[in-house]
């Protein structure tokens, strides 16, 4: 099933050769311990912000290629678009599920995943955020855009302490999306199978090194005031700009 339908969080099982969960490694974190529970973590520049999606090839090649989402690509469905490179790979299974074998990084504006963000609300009802569950589903229904936040994933796609976030796209939020916001559309599926391949060869260091480089996305001036918890203070970006992808990654 094609990741545009398929957004919410799902349990999947650690990929085969994957290190058992009691076990300690080397670069097994990759962030510090001090992270705040909920924070956008994200490839970023000045300008653009990198997200992930995972799609059967006879979507994700053509989009590759093209720099656009193909016309089989649905535009009346919800998608879920992912900061996060290794949550993606805890959902797709490192490129191994089926329907998810080709991984897009996809480079859009950082306005319109701004505007995604101010017209957004929460998934699931949260007694802390909506005054009751009627007023949870009206904004629901009426928000083009939707936010979960689920356990960030290590090398291993262990579940970490600290959250990141899916942004789910729906009506006018998908066609702004594929028409306006997207300014490339990169196959990272090879990256991806190597930095498996040097997870399942037990080279922590070589894996890590390989991943995008991913930091905290600016998100002052109440940006995510409407999708946090109450009690939660906004975890704010250090600047304007972020990393750069590493190398043989999706680079802006």
């Amino acid at each position: 099933m094609a990741e545009q339908i398929t957004g919410h969080s799902t349990h999947v099982q650690p990929a085969t050769g994957a290190h058992p969960a009691t076990e300690t490694h080397p670069a097994a974190e990759t962030h510090p311990a001090t992270e705040p529970k909920h924070r956008i973590r994200a490839l970023h520049t000045e300008s653009t912000v990198t997200v992930y999606q995972a799609y059967t090839p006879s979507i994700g090649l053509p989009a590759a290629r093209d720099a656009r989402f193909p016309a089989v690509w649905k535009r009346d469905r919800m998608t879920w678009i992912k900061p996060s490179f290794l949550w993606m790979m805890y959902r797709c299974g490192w490129a191994a599920k089926e329907g998810q074998e080709t991984v897009l990084a996809v480079e859009i504006s950082r306005s319109g995943f701004d505007w995604a963000l101010r017209n957004a609300c929460l998934s699931s009802y949260e007694r802390s955020v909506h005054d009751d569950q009627a007023s949870w589903k009206r904004e629901l229904k009426q928000s083009p855009a939707r936010v979960q936040w689920d356990p960030e994933r290590d090398l291993w796609l262990r579940p970490q302490p600290y959250r990141s976030l899916q942004l789910g796209l729906s009506g006018d939020a998908v066609r702004r999306y594929a028409d306006e916001w997207t300014v490339s559309i990169t196959d990272a599926t090879p990256l991806v199978h190597r930095i498996h391949a040097l997870v399942l060869a037990g080279d922590a260091t070589g894996a890590a090194a390989l991943l995008p480089r991913e930091g905290a996305y600016p998100v002052h001036g109440g940006l995510l005031s409407a999708v946090l918890p109450r009690g939660t203070d906004e975890p704010g970006g250090t600047g304007s700009g972020g990393g750069t992808g590493a190398p043989g990654g999706p680079r802006p």
